[in-house]
């Protein structure tokens, strides 16, 4: 990253550590992540936390009341995928449904949607190069 973009943020040494998602049915969606392949680390009566197979972060499930509206539909967590189309045919033969189907998208990445039980929405997607390096990426942060 070039650092005149980086500026005062240089000195920082930052990885996400995790992103936590209402679970209106804990239960069930702790099934459902560990189907998606992710691994339990933490399992207390409200709360759960997942390691993904690869990198540093983890997802975590915090239970709310079954009143609760689920996060709000523009808050989508993405899990990117080399062999995106291959993930989603096991995903669906195991019971998983897909709102959408892996598709090419305008923006370069490869996407298919889903939610989880307390309906919140996902997305597994393959986007190589162009996660990081688009086209219309700023030029001054290369």
């Amino acid at each position: 990253i070039n650092a005149e973009y980086m500026g005062d943020f240089l000195d920082l040494s930052m990885d996400l550590n995790q992103v936590t998602l209402p679970a209106r049915e804990l239960a069930a969606s702790i099934a459902f992540y560990r189907q998606l392949g992710l691994v339990q680390i933490v399992d207390s009566p409200h709360y759960a936390r997942f390691l993904l197979s690869s990198g540093n972060s983890t997802l975590s499930l915090h239970a709310v009341d079954g009143a609760s509206p689920p996060a709000p539909d523009w808050l989508v967590v993405y899990f990117e995928t080399k062999d995106l189309d291959a993930t989603c045919d096991r995903l669906k033969a195991s019971g998983i449904i897909f709102e959408q189907d892996p598709r090419d998208e305008s923006w370069l990445w490869r996407e298919a949607r889903l939610r989880d039980p307390s309906g919140n929405a996902l997305c597994l997607y393959w986007a190589g190069e162009n996660r990081v390096n688009p086209p219309w990426r700023i030029p001054a942060s290369r």
